[in-house]
């Protein structure tokens, strides 16, 4: 479905109004009062909730099975030419572009299938997919797509990918719990420290029987205020990171095995617990190949690329986590994104938005076409 020029300049307006109203995770008003307006005047249901402002907007409200989109608003808290400010560095902005211009294309097209989507907050803080999920958003969904800006080294502007593989991530944060005591007299003590030492030693040494990759490392360490006293305690966070959620569950169960062994060999107490995780991509055949046809009947077969392999992590994976017999997706655009996700400075080519909006548009119109009676299948 191709856009005159009309729509496109509407597109990299609202983009650029959007970027303009960057707002950090929960904090979301201003970006979703925009949306809901404009897609409230195109003639959309739109559901709020009252403890956040995340949002669905839906059409064709008739049929028992719904065909979704999602889009992330949240923008990060950044410091860009010495100033602290909320910044769209991720390109939420572009996918709200996206999923609202795709959203304005169908409204007037005759559709088998009720047609729903979700404007999601927090996806920077691993929150608000789970926050959605609790609202009952994905009621009724077959079919999950989303897109992600993808860096240039990843994927060549003008080109997409059918599927984003993100590895899952956990951070385990704890305590060491020592013995405080005179520098002078560490016969006396039992240092934290120490301990914390024999931790990153030990860790480093796990070992899974796995063909995925996966990592564990510590990213925090804190104890201590004196160059003459042994502390009583030691904070550390560990990153963990895995291709899969399998993998994910077995790398956690062995570091929190590794804790524990530290603890008695040093005659410490260590205590810990998970302070964050994000699943691993999971991937569905039916929904990769509508994706893969979405950018083909938009781009060109010669311009698909067959996966997105990234480190990062999404909170989308989230929704078919919780909910594994929705067939689920998310595209990866290239742009040309520069230097990368997360930079204060990151950059992209505009032009990215418009075929962005027309493969989203052509993927809803394919998964359309769909029996989801029996499609629920993965690879």
């Amino acid at each position: 479905m191709d856009l005159d020029e009309e729509h496109t300049n509407k597109i990299l307006t609202t983009y650029n109004e959007l970027h303009q109203l960057a707002e950090t995770s929960w904090h979301e008003e201003k970006t979703s009062c925009y949306l809901r307006e404009k897609l409230s005047q195109a003639g959309y249901h739109i559901q709020t909730f009252e403890k956040h402002f995340g949002f669905v907007a839906e059409f064709n409200r008739k049929s028992s099975h719904v065909i979704a989109l999602r889009a992330d608003m949240d923008a990060l808290l950044q410091e860009v030419d010495g100033n602290m400010r909320p910044n769209h560095s991720c390109g939420h902005d572009a996918h709200s572009t996206m999923v609202l211009y795709a959203a304005l294309a169908l409204v007037r097209h005759p559709m088998k299938h009720t047609i729903r989507f979700i404007f999601q907050p927090a996806e920077e803080t691993a929150e608000g997919a789970l926050k959605m999920i609790e609202e009952q958003t994905l009621n009724d969904v077959v079919f999950l797509g989303g897109i992600h800006l993808r860096p240039a080294l990843e994927i060549p502007f003008g080109k997409a990918s059918p599927v984003i593989t993100h590895g899952s991530t956990t951070s385990i944060k704890g305590w060491i719990e020592g013995i405080p005591s005179h520098a002078a007299r560490p016969e006396k003590g039992n240092n934290p420290l120490e301990a914390a030492a024999t931790m990153i030693q030990a860790i480093q040494q796990i070992r899974l029987d796995v063909t995925d990759s996966y990592s564990v490392k510590i990213t925090e360490l804190q104890g201590g205020e004196a160059s003459n006293s042994i502390p009583s305690k030691a904070r550390f966070t560990l990153d963990l990171r895995a291709r899969s959620n399998e993998t994910m569950t077995n790398l956690v169960e062995q570091t929190n095995h590794v804790l524990t062994n530290v603890g008695v060999l040093t005659k410490t107490k260590i205590s810990s617990n998970v302070a964050g995780f994000t699943p691993a991509a999971v991937k569905y055949a039916v929904a990769i190949n509508l994706a893969k046809k979405a950018i083909s009947s938009s781009l060109g077969p010669e311009h698909v690329v067959s996966e997105c392999v990234s480190p990062g992590a999404e909170d989308f994976h989230f929704y078919s986590l919780k909910n594994p017999t929705i067939a689920s997706t998310m595209i990866g655009l290239g742009c040309d994104l520069k230097p990368g996700l997360h930079h204060p400075k990151m950059q992209f080519n505009k032009e990215a938005l418009i075929y962005g909006t027309n493969i989203l548009t052509e993927l809803l119109l394919e998964a359309d076409q769909q029996d989801w009676h029996d499609k629920y299948q993965k690879n």
